[in-house]
């Protein structure tokens, strides 16, 4: 049940109250991603984040904000998304915006200013003069558990939800030639063909899997395809991309100008509120840099795995993709269908970064052993030099050898 507080479509005073228990800076963003780029320890986030994901949830925590507040259901019911659980074991407190008292829910992004301090308490937002500004519901353990049951309950609907939309999907012609028909892919300089491509997006433990890479990348060498803002965290690593793809809104200046290879994702069609189909092109040519466009259906996590199938890599190493439900849920509908798609086409030649990244752990975990394994072999070798008399000269160099060092 969504809170009701009654009286509180007008804003007014709050007399009396006790000194608030949060406060902070407003710091409001409609796309969470765009907005951790702003956050600053302390501040109160201000989301518009239906279905918070976990992979947004843990750049949020990372932050250390003061408070989340979501303009939105942080869990809808659709599905059992992990979001609020990472934040509140994180020690961030977050709450949804509840309805008023006639029963509408106070739209944050029109009653708030940026950068104006703002407090919580008594479960409701107050401005820094103590003007209510929402009633808002706290997110507790208790909460979390009920409505984590209740959209398990509906995994069913969501799973047929998500066959009927992918089977819409294939009946438009443009989206079944993504599966069917060869892509027209950009002439990259990169090398591709017959080698090893990685390629690193932002998702869930991104950050965890490339240094699992670190080996694999050393040894192997592979090309890097990065998507948006993968590349800062690759950069930061001290791994350069040989390309990055996408539509430019969430990479750093610095990581366009590192000398990789620049692609930018343009959609089949507009987005919706836009007419321009390479939203990102324009940024990149105000940096004064040339950019190869890939007009193609999907995300750009799809366009990146499609561009390194296409130009025929041996293997497509992926970091931080969309693996399981969970995952393909965290896209909604608009992005599950493409991302199923292309993932059929590329998959013989598609891995998982953890799997590489276990295959070459135990190598370490196995160099030990062998090493041990290589003196039972040679101890049966040295026993029978021993009883030569050569060997006993060997021996005896040796005695005398440590003598001098050690007298």
């Amino acid at each position: 049940m969504r809170a009701t507080v009654t009286n509180v479509a007008q804003p007014a005073k709050v007399a009396g109250r006790r000194a608030a228990t949060l406060s902070g800076p407003a710091r409001l963003g409609k796309r969470t991603k765009n907005l951790v780029a702003r956050l600053t320890p302390g501040a109160v986030a201000i989301l518009d984040h239906a279905d918070l994901d976990a992979v947004a949830a843990r750049a949020l925590a990372r932050t250390a904000p003061a408070a989340v507040v979501n303009n939105r259901l942080s869990i809808t019911g659709r599905y059992p998304n992990r979001g609020p659980g990472v934040l509140m074991e994180a020690g961030v407190p977050l709450y949804d915006v509840a309805h008023a008292g006639d029963g509408t829910t106070p739209d944050l992004f029109s009653l708030l200013r940026e950068g104006e301090t703002v407090s919580i308490c008594d479960e409701q937002l107050l401005r820094a003069d103590g003007t209510v500004v929402a009633p808002l519901e706290p997110f507790s353990p208790e909460m979390l558990r009920e409505r984590l049951a209740a959209a398990r309950a509906n995994l069913d609907a969501e799973l047929i939800a998500f066959a009927g939309n992918t089977l819409r999907y294939l009946s438009e012609q443009d989206e079944r030639a993504l599966l069917l028909d060869p892509v027209r892919v950009p002439e990259v300089r990169a090398p591709i063909a017959g080698r090893p491509v990685l390629v690193a997006v932002r998702g869930e433990h991104y950050e965890d899997d490339l240094r699992e890479l670190r080996r694999y990348l050393r040894e192997q060498r592979p090309t890097i395809i990065a998507v948006d803002g993968a590349a800062d965290t690759l950069l930061a690593a001290g791994v350069r991309p040989d390309i990055i793809l996408g539509d430019m809104d969430s990479v750093g200046d610095d990581a366009l100008r590192s000398g990789a290879e620049l692609v930018v994702h343009a959609y089949a069609r507009p987005r919706p509120g836009s007419d321009d189909v390479a939203p990102g092109l324009a940024r990149v040519q105000a940096l004064g840099l040339d950019a190869h466009v890939f007009p193609v259906p999907g995300t750009s996590e799809d366009a990146a795995l499609l561009l390194a199938y296409e130009k025929e890599a041996d293997l497509i190493v992926a970091v931080g993709t969309h693996t399981n439900l969970e995952d393909f849920l965290d896209k909604g509908r608009g992005g599950m269908a493409s991302t199923f798609l292309v993932r059929l086409k590329v998959g013989n030649r598609l891995v998982d970064a953890r799997g590489v990244s276990r295959l070459y752990g135990k190598r370490e975990k196995l160099a030990p052993l062998l090493s041990l394994l290589l003196l039972s072999a040679l101890f049966p070798f040295v026993v029978l030099l021993a009883g030569t008399k050569w060997g006993q000269l060997v021996w005896q160099s040796v005695v005398l050898w440590f003598r001098v060092l050690f007298q």
